[in-house]
C-alpha cells in the first residue's frame, strides 16, 4: 500500500516492518514522531515507553537487547549527550539482539541549543552510524541498519536530520512484518563490565571496525551515479551524504547536468574506504558537501593520505562549503556552479518570485500559565538581588521582552544547578531556578538533591502545566498516563521534593496573580531550599475559560500590553484590542489593569 508519509513516520513503520519488539526514547524535535507513530501502529507485542530521559532510554533498550528482542532508541542530538554514558560502555559490552539508536540532527539548528553531528560522535564511540538521504531510504535502511546491528553484536546510530524527518514522500508499504525469535537472557560475563574485559573488547572493536567498512563498501545505498556526457571519467568529482545527495542531485540537474559523478555515502563510519577509493580513480579533484561537520572530507584526506592518491580534497575545511548551519537546494547549487565552473541559470522573469514568509518571533502563546508565573516573581522580587536560572522547554521564552525573566539558560536541569554556582559566587543573590514539570523528572532531581546537601539558599519553581508542552504535549511521569495509553500512578512533585529534604512547599495558581506573587515573597525569605509549584494546565490540554474584553473606561496606558506581551492584546492605533480567537480566558490581564477596565466576556456576546 502506498502512503504519503513524514520522514519519521516512515522510520516508525519501517521499524515495525523489521521487527522491533521494544521502543524507548524522551521526545525531542525533530526524532518525537518516531515514537509516536510507533506507539499508535504496533502490533500487541511491541512495548513502546517514553523513558524519564535519554539515559533512562538507552539503558532499558540495552536490557532488552541483552534478551535477543530488537530495541529502538529515539532521541535528539543534544539527547545523544544525556544517554553518552551508558552508550559508550555499550560499544564495548555490544548486544545480542539489533538494537539502534535514532539520533536525529538539527542543522540550523532549527529548535536545538546546539548544532551536533552524530557522524562525529559514531567516530568518537566507534560505532557504525547510517545517514539515510530521503523518507524512502529510511523506511527500508532502518531495518538494514538492525541487520547490521545483529551481524556485528553492535549498537548501530541512526541519523536522520530535520529535513528527513520532517519531509514527506509517498512510500509504498508492504505490511509485513519480520518475525524476531528472542533467545532471552542468558547469563553470561560479558554483561558485566570490567577493566581486563574492556581491555579486550577496545582491541576487538578496533579489529572489528575494518571489517565493517570493508563490509560497507558493498553496501547497496552507498551508491555512484554519474552526471553528463562523460561523467564517468571526470576529473572533478562530488562526495555527499544525507539529505545532501538530494540537494546534489537537484543542483545538477539545475545546472544542465555537467559532467561529475557522485558517490553517495550512507555509512560515513566505518569508513567505505575500498569504495571510495575506487571511485576516486581518475580524479584530481573531488568536493565534499555535507553537514555539519566535515566527516566525509576528513576520512577523504586521511584515504588520500594513505594510499598516496594525488586528489585535492575541498569542503567545509578549504572553505568551499559553509562551516555552520543546514545547506539548501540553492546553496549548493552556488557551491556546485563554482565548483564545476559553469554558469547558474538565469532567473525565469515569467516566473515570480515567491513571497517571504511572515517574521514569526518565538512567543508564550496567550493564556500560557507560565507568564503568570513569571510576571509573578518578576513583581515580587522587584528591587531585589536575583538571577532568574532557566531551563530547557517552552518557559525559555520567558526571556523575551517584555518579561525578561529567564537569564541563563544551558541545558535540560542545568536551571537548577547554575543558580546554585551563581549563588555560591555572590552569596547576597537569591536564586529563583524555573523549570518544567517534564524537565523536572528529566534531570532536575539530583540538582535540588545537591541543592539541599550542599545548604544552598535556592528557590526552586516548577512550572506544572500537565504535559511535556514544547515537543507537542508527550505524557510524563506526572501525568497519570503512558505512552500506550494505559492508565498510571502519577509521580507527585511535590512528595519528591519532600523526599529529598525541601520542607517549604508552596503550590500556588499562577492565574492568582495574588496568591502567585506572595508565595515568590514568601520563598524569597526562606533559608535553605524552597520550592514554588506553579501548578496550571497549558492551554492545549485544557478548554478556554472564556474570552476577556476591554470596556469603556480602559485609559489607554497600554500596561497590559507592555507587562505581559500576550499575543492575544494589541493596540490598533491608540485603542487597545483583544483577539477573541487568541484568547483564552486566563485574566491575567485583568489583573495587572491599573483601572479595572478588563473582564470576562458575558456568553451571550461571546456567542454573537
Amino acid at each position: 500500500m502506498k502512503e504519503l508519509l513524514m520522514g519519521n513516520a516512515a522510520i516508525g513503520l519501517g521499524a515495525i516492518r523489521a521487527g522491533v519488539g521494544v521502543v524507548t526514547g524522551y521526545p525531542g524535535t525533530p526524532s518525537t514522531e518516531v515514537l509516536e507513530t510507533i506507539a499508535k501502529a504496533r502490533p500487541a507485542d511491541v512495548y513502546v515507553e517514553w523513558s524519564v530521559n535519554e539515559k533512562v532510554a538507552l539503558e532499558v533498550a540495552a536490557g532488552a537487547a541483552y534478551t535477543g528482542k530488537r530495541a529502538l532508541v529515539t532521541m535528539k542530538q543534544v539527547g545523544l549527550n544525556v544517554a553518552s554514558d551508558p552508550l559508550m560502555s555499550l560499544a564495548y559490552i555490544g548486544v545480542k539482539g539489533g538494537m539502534v539508536v535514532l539520533v536525529a540532527d538539527d542543522p540550523g539548528p532549527i529548535s536545538s541549543q546546539t548544532e551536533q553531528d552524530t557522524r562525529t560522535f559514531a567516530q568518537y564511540a566507534k560505532l557504525p552510524v547510517f545517514d539515510p538521504s530521503t523518507p524512502e531510504e529510511a523506511y527500508e535502511m532502518i531495518g538494514e541498519a538492525f541487520d547490521y546491528s545483529e551481524k556485528y553484536g553492535t549498537p548501530v546510530l541512526f541519523r536522520p536530520t530535520t529535513r528527513i524527518c520532517h519531509a514527506c514522500a509517498v512510500i509504498d508499504t508492504d505490511g509485513t512484518r519480520r518475525e524476531i525469535q528472542a533467545e532471552g537472557f542468558v547469563k553470561d560475563p560479558r554483561w558485566v563490565i570490567f577493566p581486563k574485559l574492556s581491555l579486550a573488547a577496545h582491541a576487538h572493536i578496533e579489529a572489528r571496525n575494518p571489517e565493517i567498512g570493508r563490509d560497507f563498501s558493498t553496501y547497496s545505498r552507498n551508491t555512484v551515479e554519474c552526471f553528463g556526457a562523460d561523467g564517468e571519467h571526470a576529473r572533478r568529482v562530488i562526495v555527499t551524504g544525507g539529505v545532501n545527495a538530494m540537494y546534489v542531485k537537484e543542483a545538477l540537474a539545475a545546472l544542465g547536468a555537467p559532467d561529475t559523478r557522485v558517490l553517495k555515502i550512507a555509512t560515513p563510519f566505518p569508513f567505505p574506504e575500498s569504495l571510495a577509493e575506487e571511485f576516486l580513480e581518475g580524479a584530481a579533484e573531488v568536493l565534499c558537501v555535507e553537514e555539519l561537520d566535515p566527516v566525509l572530507e576528513r576520512a577523504l584526506l586521511m584515504l588520500c593520505g594513505k594510499r598516496h592518491l594525488s586528489v585535492t580534497v575541498r569542503g567545509k575545511l578549504t572553505g568551499d562549503v559553509q562551516a555552520a548551519g543546514e545547506n539548501t537546494n540553492e546553496s549548493v547549487r552556488a557551491v556546485l556552479a563554482q565548483y564545476l565552473e559553469v554558469q547558474q541559470p538565469a532567473a525565469d522573469d515569467n516566473m515570480p518570485a515567491p513571497p517571504a514568509l511572515p517574521v514569526r518571533p518565538p512567543v508564550l502563546c496567550a493564556g500560557c500559565p507560565h507568564r503568570a508565573s513569571f510576571y509573578a516573581v518578576k513583581v515580587a522580587m522587584q528591587g531585589k538581588k536575583c538571577v532568574f536560572a532557566g531551563d530547557i522547554g517552552c518557559y525559555t521564552l520567558g526571556n523575551a521582552m517584555p518579561l525578561d525573566m529567564t537569564e541563563t539558560c544551558l541545558c535540560m536541569g542545568a536551571g537548577i544547578t547554575i543558580g546554585q554556582g551563581v549563588h555560591r559566587g555572590e552569596p547576597d543573590r537569591h536564586a529563583f531556578a524555573f523549570i518544567g514539570d517534564s524537565t523536572f523528572f528529566h534531570t532536575g532531581i539530583p540538582g535540588v538533591i545537591n541543592a539541599v546537601y550542599n545548604g544552598t539558599d535556592l528557590t526552586v519553581v516548577v512550572l506544572d502545566n500537565s504535559t511535556t508542552a514544547m515537543t507537542g504535549h508527550q505524557p510524563h511521569p506526572g501525568t497519570g498516563v503512558t505512552m500506550m495509553g494505559d492508565v498510571a500512578a502519577k509521580v507527585s512533585i511535590p512528595k519528591i521534593l519532600e523526599a529529598v529534604g525541601v520542607s517549604d512547599i508552596q503550590i500556588v495558581d499562577p492565574l492568582d496573580l495574588k496568591a502567585a506573587v506572595d508565595a515568590a515573597k514568601h520563598a524569597y525569605t526562606v533559608q535553605g531550599v524552597s520550592a514554588i509549584i506553579y501548578k496550571s494546565p497549558c492551554i492545549a490540554v485544557t478548554k478556554p475559560r472564556g474570552t476577556m474584553e476591554i470596556g469603556e473606561n480602559c485609559v489607554r496606558c497600554k500596561k497590559c500590553i507592555t507587562a505581559l506581551g500576550c499575543p492575544a492584546i494589541y493596540r490598533d492605533g491608540e485603542t487597545v484590542k483583544i483577539d477573541a480567537t487568541l484568547c483564552t480566558g486566563c485574566g491575567l490581564c485583568a489583573q495587572v489593569c491599573p483601572v479595572g477596565a478588563i473582564g470576562m466576556k458575558k456568553k451571550e456576546e461571546a456567542n454573537a
